[in-house]
């Protein structure tokens, strides 16, 4: 392919939704594109605001969190599979407040509640504690939600 295919198949890719530089490079990789045509077209997508690592990554949190119902933890290791820098990844997870992490995990936590059977309620706080740690949520936030049943309408 040529550099203008190949810029043109890739900015119809971003013009549809919200890509990351990791996943363009990907991309070209895959195509067997060499690496200066890459850095070429690289730079184009970044100086016309194809793509943008900041708005990929608020994109991607904001969908994460309230599509696939993900914590914290799960969301910042997507990121970082996703190769998105330390300094955005840590600024766009600090904006999230923990009211909407909490506003997420109740329903959750609910619904696991009343599908989860257990002998005593010990048992059943740990698996629902466990359940939520592989939804990716902090320790503390699901201890919030576990101990204050009332805050949380569990």
């Amino acid at each position: 392919m040529s550099e203008k295919e190949i810029l043109q198949k890739l900015t119809a890719l971003c013009a549809r939704g919200e890509h990351c530089q990791y996943e363009m490079l990907e991309k070209m990789k895959r195509w067997q594109v060499d690496e200066a045509t890459q850095a070429n077209v690289m730079a184009y997508l970044t100086e016309h605001r194809y793509i943008d690592d900041e708005r990929y990554a608020r994109a991607y949190v904001n969908d994460k969190i309230k599509y696939n119902h993900w914590g914290r933890r799960k969301v910042e290791q997507g990121l970082w599979s996703k190769h998105i820098s330390d300094n955005i990844r840590q600024q766009v997870l600090d904006e999230i407040d923990d009211s909407l992490y909490l506003s997420v995990l109740r329903p959750l936590l609910q619904q696991k509640r009343r599908t989860t059977r257990a002998a005593t309620d010990y048992e059943l706080n740990q698996k629902l504690l466990k359940f939520a740690l592989s939804r990716g949520f902090t320790y503390d936030i699901i201890r919030q939600c576990i101990d204050a049943p009332l805050d949380c309408e569990l």
